[in-house]
């Protein structure tokens, strides 16, 4: 079975919204767009590059792949980030949108959660760079997300805590969370303060009580 990982930009706070740019997703009025790229320096891009070249797939939103649909193709050929978002597979989860246009993109029909279950299941075709990993990586997606960890379909979070509040927002973990137990896989920090943290799952949430009186203190 494929490894699906999800990789987020959240702030301390928890606000995974519009990371990239002011106009990115300003819904419900968000103001705040573009909140971590002052903290992006080449260690970090360095870093970004090797989680992405990875990726055996993609697995996006429809807001997310429109964005990266209109600005990767634009990049040089020797972008190390862009001939990987060029070349891999790309399955994209829409409610609106009829076709899509970059290449190697395919849009899921049917039920999101049963498509990507097939997903996770298919050995993966690779990609022109000749990576064949299994790893299926979503990116932004913020709706996307939501339902894949309703769904418990998520295998590891690759989150990317960035050192501001934002204070109102689109969160990572919403209310359809379910409960699960979490292994830390490995952590990082970048020379901006981003704390850089891969867990994995790992069972069901363990519970036990504090207190002088049960010896946990």
């Amino acid at each position: 079975m494929r490894k699906l990982m999800v990789t987020t930009f959240v702030s301390l706070d928890g606000v995974m919204q519009g990371p990239g740019g002011a106009d990115e997703d300003r819904d419900g009025g968000f103001e705040h767009g573009g909140w971590c790229v002052p903290h992006f320096g080449a260690d970090l891009i360095e870093r970004m590059t090797a989680v992405v070249r990875r990726a055996d797939a993609l697995l996006l939103g429809r807001r997310t792949y429109d964005i990266f649909a209109a600005t990767w193709p634009l990049a040089e050929a020797d972008d190390p980030i862009g001939s990987k978002m060029n070349s891999v597979r790309k399955y994209v989860a829409s409610r609106t949108a009829d076709t899509v246009s970059w290449q190697n993109s395919t849009l899921l029909t049917g039920d999101v959660a049963e498509a990507v279950r097939a997903l996770k299941q298919d050995s993966g075709d690779g990609d022109s760079d000749g990576v064949d990993s299994g790893e299926i990586q979503v990116h932004g997606s913020g709706d996307l997300i939501q339902t894949l960890i309703e769904h418990d379909l998520v295998d590891e979070f690759h989150v990317l805590v960035f050192p501001v509040l934002v204070g109102s927002g689109k969160r990572l973990f919403g209310s359809g969370t379910v409960p699960a137990g979490l292994k830390l896989l490995d952590t990082a920090s970048s020379d901006s303060g981003v704390v850089i943290s891969t867990y994995a799952r790992a069972g069901e949430v363990g519970y036990g009580a504090m207190g002088p009186e049960t010896g946990n203190w």
